[in-house]
Parts: C-alpha cells; structure tokens; sequence
C-alpha cells in the first residue's frame, strides 16, 4: 500500500543559527519573525536607540506642518527616523510622497502602517535619494527632509541647489543601548552565530560593546556602505548582502557553513 508522505518540510537553511538582531520595535519584530521563518534562533538586542531631539519646537511645528499638507516630500534617511515618525503618530497626507533612502529605512516604515513612494534603485545614499527626487521633480517643490544630528545636510543641499524648497529638520539624537550582561557573555562566548549589522551606528555599537568577538562569529552587514563603516571601525566583515534587504543578508547568511553545535556543559 502507497503511503502519502504528506507535503514536504519546508526548508530552514538557518537552522542551529543563534543571531542576534540589534534594533527592537515593529523593525526587529518582523526581522525576528523571517529568521524564524528561515529556522534561526533570533535575539532581540537593541543597540541603538533614539534620544530626543535638543530643539522639539522645531520637530513638533514640521511635523504640525507635514500633517497639514504643506509638503510634497519627505525624505527619510534612516530607520530611527521612522521610529520619530511613529512616536509622535504623525500624519502623512495622501498628497505627500514619501521617499525612503534604502530598503532597510522602506521596511521600517512599512512595519508601522506608513506608505512608501520611492527608494533609489541602486545608491543606497542620502545622494543617491536626492538624485532620484531630481530625477523625477523638473518643478520646484517643498520637502521636509527629516535627519539626525549628526547626519550630514547632504540632500538638503543637493535639492536647494537644484531650486527646491527643502525643509531640514534634525528629528533625533542616536544613542547607544548597552546590552544586558547575558546578552554580552553569550556573544564573548561565541553562543551568538551572527550579529547584523544594518547601519552606521550598529557598527559602533559593536565595535565597542564588543571588543573581542569570537572569530566563529559571523559579521552581516546589510550592504557595501553599512560594510565599509564596520571595517574602518575595525569590524571584519564576513557576509555583505547583495542588495541592501534584509531578505538579502538573511540569504548571504544562509550561503555560509552551518556553525558548530554548542559544546556540552561541563
């Protein structure tokens, strides 16, 4: 008698993989959920978070302005940028296109019920987004670019050069999160297979709370820009994904040897 094996078991090409996620929220909620997916253990361990902008007059009235139409754009350039949005509920108006600098910064926004209009197709950059909006607006228009402090007016620039009415508003502070002590034996002793790293900030944070990664430790970073500020903070860099998705460095991480089980306790 032919016995139906029923379908087959859908493949986890992560499975035995331990890595660590490092931003919480809706964002680190849905990257948790797709390692799942792929068979991997995720942990959840924000290292970066946002701080209030020193000037919230100034945020508050953009954002008062943004929900009453008054722009065409806006641009965001990070993913802690749409934490800022989320937290204060603000309102994009239909009228308003939203552009996102990268899919990292799309997904984000996406996790939190916001629509996105445009993400570069190739640059990954704050020039990169300007160059697109160029590409698309021959008319002057009004842009609320929203940024962090330390981010550089790069876009604001580009756009007011090319006669747009550009809006710049610094909408956070980045801060790092320093990780609980569990969190910190497990990644010294190497429990951690891979860590993300998906941003500029991330890498900092790695660099520092972790000084002295074990070597099995993979290091994933979400695309060549976030891989070239890890290196030069002295990171090495293992896996760098194809595309700047993180379905995309999920599928580099799953190209990689599966590491060693956990060694039995003493």
């Amino acid at each position: 008698m032919h016995v139906d094996p029923g379908p087959a078991e859908p493949q986890k090409p992560l499975r035995g993989w331990r890595v660590l996620v490092p931003r919480g929220g809706p964002w680190g909620d849905q990257v948790a959920a797709l390692l799942r997916s792929h068979g991997a253990t995720p942990v959840i361990a924000p290292l970066v978070n946002f701080a209030p902008t020193t000037d919230v007059a100034d945020l508050e009235g953009a954002l008062a302005e943004l929900a009453a139409g008054a722009f065409d754009w806006i641009t965001l350039t990070s993913a802690t940028t749409v934490d800022v949005l989320y937290a204060y509920r603000a309102e994009i108006p239909a009228q308003t296109r939203v552009a996102a600098v990268g899919e990292t910064t799309a997904a984000a926004l996406t996790a939190v019920g916001y629509r996105v209009d445009l993400v570069p197709d190739e640059d990954d950059s704050a020039a990169g987004l300007a160059e697109q909006i160029l590409a698309i607006e021959a008319e002057p228009t009004r842009v609320l670019a929203l940024r962090s402090e330390v981010a550089k007016p790069v876009l604001t620039r580009m756009l007011v050069e090319a006669g747009h009415d550009v809006r710049s508003v610094v909408a956070y502070r980045t801060v790092g999160v320093p990780v609980t002590d569990r969190i910190a034996a497990d990644v010294a002793s190497g429990r951690i297979n891979a860590v993300l790293v998906t941003s500029g900030s991330v890498a900092e944070q790695v660099s520092e709370q972790f000084p002295e990664l074990p070597p099995t430790t993979l290091i994933a970073a979400i695309g060549p820009r976030t891989a070239r500020d890890a290196r030069k903070l002295g990171l090495s860099v293992d896996v760098v994904a194809a595309e700047t998705t993180i379905s995309s460095l999920i599928e580099a991480i799953a190209r990689q040897p599966s590491p060693a089980p956990d060694a039995p306790a003493s």
